[in-house]
C-alpha cells in the first residue's frame, strides 16, 4: 500500500505565496486607483482649459450668443482621442456643435468647469462642463460651453503609471517568491525517490508507482497510474490486432507453401493445374488482406487527419466505378439527384469507404448493383448500396462489423473481414450512422447516413442560373455612359475566370479625374482583377452629399482634399480604422487614428500671369502681395483670385490656417477687399483664368495643379512664399459602410507604397507625402524651391475649428 503522504507546499509555500500575493494585490489596488485619479487631473485640467478658452469667445451680437472657436481651444488635444463640443444659450438653443452632446445634463450654472462621465456615440467621454454669463436686453443668463473627449490618451497615461509602478513592486514580489522557494524546495526530497524510481524501471514495467509520494502530488501520481493503465491496455489491443494479423497472414502463406511444394512432386498436368488454381486462389486471399491491412493503416492516418475539405459524393461514386473491372462496373446502377451535395470529409477516406462496400456487394451477389444517394429530411446525405445476393442472417449483422469476423455466407467466398470494420470506422469518423438491412425481395442494403457538408451543388447551380445575368450587368459597368453619367469606370485589365462581372472599387474625391486615373492606371496593375469607378466632386458637396445618404452607390472610399472634413467625419465615427503596413511612413503630422492617411505634399503657393507682373513685381512674400495690391489697387481691381471660403472646403481650411500663422493676413484681407478679389471654388478654375489672361493673381492655389501646369507649357509663373508655406495633404478616408471594404484597404496600401508615392512625386505632380519617395516633385524637393518655413497641416481635431 502507498502511505498518505505530507503536505509540504501547503504548510510552507503556499502560505508565505498567499501572503504575497495579497500584499502585493493590494498594493496593486492602490496604485491603480493612484494612478487613474492622476490620469484623472491632468487630463481634466486641459479639457477645462478648452472649455474655458470656448467660454472666453462667447459675445452677444444684437441679442444673440455668437462664439468664434479659438484656435487653442482644441490644439492642446494631442493624441488620438475624438473630440467634441457644444455651446449652448441661457435658453437652451443650440449655437453651434454637437446639439446631442449631453443633452441629459443640466445647465452650467457657474464658471468652474463641471466633470461628468456619460456615453456618448458608442464611447465613454469625459465632458467639462463650464457656465458664461452674459446678459442682453438688461437680463442676465448662464450660456453653456461643453467640451468632451474619449478617454484612450487618459487610459494610456493611467496604464503607464501604473506599469511603471507594478514593474518594481512585480520583481520584489518575484524575489520574495524565489527565497522561499529556494528555502523549500531542499524539503522535497521524497520526490527524488520517485524520480529514481521511474528512471530506474524497464521501458516494458507499467505498473502502478509503488513509492511513497507527498499529498501535493497524490494526485499526479494517481493520473500517472491511470495513464499507464490505459497505455498498458491500449499495448495489449495493439498485441493482440498484431497477432491477429500475423495469424490472418501467416495461415493463408502457409497454404501457399505447402500447396507449392506438393506441386513440385505432381506429376499429373491437369492435378497440377488445378494444385496452381488453388496457389493462385490463396495468393489472391493473401495479397487482399494484406492490402486490406494497409488500407487500414491508411484510413487510420488520414482520419486523424483535421483539414477536411469539401469532397462531392458523385465525385466519389464516379472514381469508384472507374476502379473497378469494366464487367464489375457494368453491374453497377448510380441514382443520384441534381442537388448532389458536398461532403466535410477526405476523398481518399470516403472513397475507400464506399468502394468497401460495392467490392462485398460485387463478390456476393451476380446481379446489378444499385448505389443511391440522396439529402434526408435533416439535410444529412443518405448512400445506399444495394445487391441481390445472399444477405447477413440478422445474428450476425453486428458479428460482421468486428475485425477479422465474417458470416457464414462468405466462408466460400476470399475475403479478409477487415472491409466492413474499416466501413464503420470511417462513418463513426464522421459522425454517421452504418445500418445493414434486409433488401425487399431478398439481398442487402448497406446504408450509410453522413451529416451535410458547407455546400452543396443546387447553391453552385443556382450561381450558374445568375451567370449570364451577372456578365449582363459587367456589360453595362464596362460603360459607363449607358448606366450613369458622372461616375467614370475603368474596368478590370485581367478580370478572374469565372462567371460573373470583376469586383468593382466605388471612390468619390475631389481630384481632378485625368490626375487620379494615373493613381487607378497604378492600382490596376497590382490588382488587374478589379474594376474602379471614380466619381469626381467638389470638397463640401461631397461631404455633405455623405452625411445625407445621397452617394449612391455607397463609395468604398473618400478622397478630397479638404483635410478639415475628413478629421470631422472620422471624429464623428465615420471612419473605419485600417493599420495598413506602410502607415509607419508616414509623417506624424499626415495621419490620424489609422483612419485618415494622407497621400499627398501639397503646398499653397501664389501664381501669376507674366505677361502682367515684371519680374521685379512677382510677390516673394504674404506681405510683398499685400504691399503689391495695396500700391497696385487700381490696376489689378478685379484681377486677382483666390478660393471662395463659403463654396470651397480647403478655401477654408487654407484661410483659417493663414490667418493664425501670419500677422499680415488681416491686411491680405484688407487688400483683397480693396482690388475686388474675384471667388472661385477650385484650383484649376483659377489657373484657368490666368493662363487666358483674365486674372494676373491667384493666391493660395494648390501646388500640385500649377506646378503640373507649368510642366505642361503653360504660360505661368508660381512662387513658393519665401516667408512660410502652408502644405495640406490629400486624404483617404475608408468608410464603415464600404461595401468592399478589402478593396478600399487595397488601394490605401497602394497609395501609400512606395508605387504610389511615384505617381503622386512624378506623373501627377500632387508631390510624393512619404520621405526618400522618387520623382522630381517629392516633399524635400517642394520645400526646397522656397526659403520660408514649411507650415503643414496636421491632420488632427485641432482642424474642426477651421
Amino acid at each position: 500500500m502507498r502511505s498518505e503522504g505530507f503536505s509540504i507546499r501547503r504548510r510552507i509555500f503556499g502560505l508565505a505565496v498567499l501572503l504575497l500575493l495579497v500584499a502585493a494585490l493590494a498594493l496593486v489596488a492602490f496604485i491603480r486607483d493612484y494612478a487613474e485619479r492622476s490620469s484623472d487631473r491632468a487630463f481634466d485640467r486641459l479639457l477645462g482649459a478648452s472649455a474655458l478658452t470656448i467660454a472666453g469667445a462667447v459675445q452677444v451680437e444684437d441679442g444673440a450668443v455668437t462664439v468664434e472657436l479659438p484656435f487653442a481651444s482644441f490644439s492642446m488635444f494631442s493624441g488620438s482621442d475624438r473630440v467634441f463640443y457644444a455651446v449652448e444659450a441661457p435658453d437652451g438653443a443650440l449655437v453651434t456643435g454637437y446639439g446631442d452632446l449631453a443633452r441629459d445634463l443640466p445647465p452650467a450654472a457657474g464658471a468652474e468647469p463641471v466633470f461628468t462621465d456619460l456615453r456618448y456615440r458608442g464611447e465613454t467621454v469625459r465632458v467639462a462642463s463650464v457656465g458664461r454669463l452674459v446678459s442682453s436686453g438688461g437680463a442676465a443668463g448662464w450660456v453653456t460651453i461643453r467640451v468632451a473627449e474619449t478617454q484612450e490618451a487618459r487610459e494610456a497615461l493611467s496604464s503607464e503609471i501604473l506599469g511603471n509602478a507594478i514593474a518594481p513592486l512585480a520583481a520584489l514580489t518575484l524575489l520574495a517568491v524565489g527565497l522561499v522557494w529556494f528555502g523549500i524546495t531542499r524539503m522535497f526530497a521524497p520526490l527524488l525517490a520517485l524520480e529514481r524510481e521511474l528512471r530506474g524501471r524497464a521501458p516494458d514495467d507499467l505498473s502502478p508507482v509503488a513509492t511513497p509520494v507527498p499529498a501535493e502530488v497524490r494526485q499526479l501520481v494517481g493520473a500517472l497510474d491511470d495513464f499507464m493503465g490505459r497505455l498498458r491496455a491500449a499495448m495489449g489491443r495493439l498485441s493482440e490486432l498484431v497477432a491477429e494479423a500475423a495469424h490472418e497472414v501467416r495461415t493463408p502463406l502457409a497454404s501457399l507453401r505447402a500447396q507449392a511444394e506438393v506441386a513440385l512432386d505432381e506429376p499429373d498436368p491437369a492435378a497440377l493445374r488445378a494444385r496452381v488454381a488453388r496457389i493462385h486462389q490463396g495468393a489472391v486471399q493473401a495479397s487482399q488482406l494484406v492490402s486490406q491491412l494497409l488500407m487500414d493503416a491508411t484510413v487510420s492516418h488520414r482520419l486523424d487527419m483535421r483539414a477536411r475539405p469539401p469532397t462531392s459524393v458523385a465525385a466519389v461514386v464516379e472514381e469508384v466505378r472507374h476502379r473497378l473491372d469494366p464487367d464489375a462496373a457494368g453491374r453497377v446502377r448510380v441514382s443520384i439527384p441534381a442537388g448532389d451535395a458536398a461532403l466535410p470529409g477526405d476523398r481518399v477516406v470516403l472513397r475507400e469507404m464506399l468502394r468497401n462496400v460495392v467490392d462485398n456487394a460485387l463478390t456476393y451477389s451476380h446481379g446489378p448493383v444499385l448505389i443511391e444517394v440522396a439529402a434526408a429530411p435533416g439535410r444529412e446525405v443518405r448512400i445506399a448500396v444495394s445487391d441481390r445476393g445472399p444477405g447477413i442472417p440478422q445474428e450476425e449483422k453486428d458479428l460482421v462489423l468486428q475485425r477479422f469476423r465474417r458470416g457464414r455466407n462468405a466462408e466460400t467466398r476470399t475475403g479478409s473481414g477487415l472491409g466492413l470494420t474499416i466501413v464503420k470506422r470511417i462513418v463513426d469518423a464522421h459522425g454517421g450512422t452504418l445500418v445493414l438491412a434486409d433488401r425487399d425481395g431478398g439481398g442487402l442494403r448497406v446504408e450509410i447516413v453522413l451529416p451535410p457538408g458547407p455546400a452543396t451543388r443546387a447553391g453552385r447551380a443556382g450561381a450558374a442560373v445568375l451567370a449570364p445575368c451577372l456578365l449582363a450587368c459587367l456589360g453595362f459597368l464596362l460603360h459607363p455612359v449607358a448606366l450613369r453619367a458622372d461616375p467614370i469606370v475603368y474596368p478590370a485589365p485581367a478580370p478572374s475566370p469565372g462567371p460573373g462581372p470583376a469586383r468593382m472599387l466605388t471612390i468619390v474625391g475631389t481630384t481632378d479625374t485625368p490626375l487620379f486615373a494615373r493613381f487607378v492606371a497604378g492600382f490596376q496593375q497590382q490588382r488587374p482583377d478589379v474594376a474602379v469607378a471614380y466619381e469626381e466632386t467638389d470638397t463640401l458637396p461631397m461631404y455633405e452629399d455623405f452625411l445625407a445618404g445621397r452617394l449612391s452607390p455607397p463609395p468604398d472610399l473618400l478622397v478630397s482634399s479638404a483635410a478639415d472634413l475628413q478629421v470631422k467625419l472620422a471624429n464623428d465615427g465615420h471612419a473605419a480604422a485600417y493599420a495598413s503596413p506602410y502607415l509607419s511612413a508616414l509623417p506624424p503630422w499626415a495621419r490620424w487614428r489609422s483612419e485618415v492617411f494622407g497621400f499627398t505634399f501639397e503646398p499653397a503657393v501664389i501664381v501669376y500671369d507674366p505677361d502682367v507682373l515684371a519680374p521685379h513685381e512677382v510677390p516673394r512674400t504674404h506681405l510683398d502681395l499685400a504691399e503689391l495690391l495695396e500700391e497696385q489697387t487700381d490696376r489689378l481691381r478685379g484681377r486677382v483670385a483666390t478660393y471662395d471660403i463659403a463654396a470651397s472646403g480647403v478655401g477654408y481650411l487654407l484661410a483659417a490656417q493663414d490667418q493664425l500663422i501670419s500677422s499680415n493676413f488681416w491686411r491680405l484681407a484688407s487688400a483683397f477687399g480693396r482690388v475686388g478679389v474675384w471667388l472661385s471654388g477650385s484650383s484649376p478654375d483659377i489657373l484657368d483664368r490666368i493662363e487666358r489672361g483674365d486674372l494676373a493673381i491667384g493666391y493660395n492655389v494648390l501646388g500640385s495643379y500649377a506646378f503640373a501646369r507649368q510642366e505642361a507649357g503653360s504660360r505661368i509663373g508660381v512662387v513658393v512664399p519665401d516667408d512660410y508655406v502652408l502644405v495640406l495633404t490629400r486624404s483617404l478616408l475608408i468608410p464603415r459602410t464600404a461595401p468592399n471594404l478589402d478593396l478600399a484597404q487595397a488601394f490605401v496600401d497602394f497609395a501609400l507604397s512606395p508605387a504610389g508615392q511615384a505617381v503622386a512625386g512624378e506623373e501627377t505632380a500632387l508631390g510624393a507625402v512619404v520621405p526618400g519617395s522618387r520623382g522630381e516633385w517629392t516633399a524635400e524637393s517642394i520645400a526646397a524651391r522656397g526659403r520660408g518655413a514649411v507650415q503643414p497641416i496636421h491632420l488632427g481635431p485641432a482642424l474642426m475649428v477651421s
